[in-house]
């Protein structure tokens, strides 16, 4: 009937409004169909039909997506090239879970941390208890109107009372006299520990926040790379645009790490204090990971520009392409592996804690058996070294797997040493 009788422009918003009706609604009509007495929430069917279904939630973009069951993870990209966690929606955020993202997101909104700055960086009017920012260098503050007060920012006496005898304008005895009779030990204490949360805080998050817009700026070469630059390296390399796919890769894995990169400072922040290997074991992956992204980088922004700005082609672009897509490829395989370490909470700390505490009770077993055991372990390692020399004369780097030239002693990708 709308089909027959309705105009062009009609049709098509009630097309509109009839597919959005059907996304929105499918949950609602899940729930209803929940509650038939012959409805088997088991009907792979109907969890298909009824739960796989969203709106995108960028802004502006009208595509509804599907969701592939058994992909493995919660993260989906729509057509519009905005990928998200299918779970809650947020933009995706592996390796962190949900309920981290949501305090996350919750703690840079909240006005927790207003409250810790100005517990922290002020001092309550010994008069009037508002809270007082010191903006210059002397101890004597005075309040503003209309309550005008002066006192020792130190002690929080009033200023009539101070002079040389107490240690002038930048100093004042009578702190120190009553800090050291535990005085004002406990509010001292609530303000060093509001400074040292407020300081662990600003660490992460300035970190986070850089590498969030690191990523801008990569989407937005990628966007130049994809629509100027790589039509213009193909005239000057004399190279067709279907043989330098190799460096949109790279553009696109620097923006898909950069998004992991920035994750991993929320995970670093709910990182027990307590277990302190594993914040060892995952500081030293993430400057791994941040020294890898960063060669990657340079590689694909810096180096490339030479290219660019050839006269004419360059004998050694084909080694450029090989060293490209050789980084490439390993610092996303190195993301892989480190995203799947965080997801598994760097059980592999547990485990080599286990190891290391077996292999300990096992060397107390006797001085022939460990003698015995030590000459066995030099046989193997020195014939695991053997083997990492491949056929053609190549040696595989063990820190990032790159094949190097035999006769090289340091990897020419991660620069590790042979």
């Amino acid at each position: 009937m709308i089909n027959l009788l309705a105009s062009d422009e009609d049709r098509e918003k009630y097309s509109r409004y009839f597919i959005r009706s059907y996304v929105e609604d499918n949950r609602k009509d899940f729930g209803l169909l929940c509650e038939l007495p012959h409805f088997s929430i088991s009907n792979l069917f109907w969890n298909w039909l009824f739960l796989q279904t969203k709106w995108c939630p960028a802004p502006g973009c009208d595509f509804a997506v599907d969701f592939v069951v058994g992909s493995g993870n919660y993260d989906v990209t729509c057509r519009c090239s905005y990928s998200f966690c299918w779970n809650c929606t947020e933009e995706a955020h592996r390796p962190v879970d949900c309920g981290t993202v949501a305090k996350w997101v919750l703690k840079n909104s909240a006005e927790s941390e207003n409250m810790n700055w100005i517990l922290a960086n002020s001092k309550p009017c010994p008069r009037c208890k508002r809270p007082i920012e010191k903006n210059q260098g002397c101890m004597h503050m005075t309040c503003t109107p209309p309550c005008k007060f002066e006192f020792c920012w130190l002690c929080l006496g009033a200023w009539s009372d101070h002079g040389e005898r107490t240690g002038g304008f930048y100093a004042c005895n009578r702190y120190e006299t009553a800090k050291q009779e535990g005085v004002y030990d406990e509010s001292e204490k609530r303000r060093e520990m509001a400074k040292n949360s407020l300081e662990r805080y600003t660490h992460y998050y300035e970190r986070w926040a850089t590498n969030q817009s690191s990523r801008q700026k990569a989407l937005a070469d990628l966007q130049q790379m994809q629509t100027v630059c790589l039509e213009k390296l193909s005239d000057v390399q004399c190279q067709p645009e279907s043989q330098l796919k190799f460096i949109t890769e790279a553009w696109l894995q620097i923006v898909e790490c950069r998004r992991v990169l920035k994750w991993t400072y929320a995970y670093g922040y709910y990182l027990p204090e307590l277990e302190q290997a594993k914040r060892q074991f995952f500081e030293y992956l993430q400057g791994e990971a941040e020294s890898g992204l960063e060669r990657l980088h340079q590689c694909a922004e810096k180096e490339l520009q030479v290219y660019l700005n050839a006269e004419g082609p360059s004998k050694d672009f084909n080694e450029f392409r090989t060293k490209l897509a050789g980084l490439t490829s390993v610092t996303r395989n190195y993301f892989e592996n480190l995203v799947r370490a965080l997801e598994n909470g760097l059980s592999d700390v547990d485990t080599h804690a286990a190891c290391s505490r077996q292999g300990s009770s096992k060397s107390l077993g006797g001085s022939n058996k460990g003698r015995s055991g030590k000459s066995k372990g030099s046989t193997s390692k020195s014939s695991g070294s053997n083997r990492t020399i491949d056929d053609s004369g190549h040696w595989s780097c063990d820190h990032c797997t790159y094949a190097n030239a035999n006769s090289a002693t340091v990897c020419a990708m991660c620069q590790h040493h042979r």
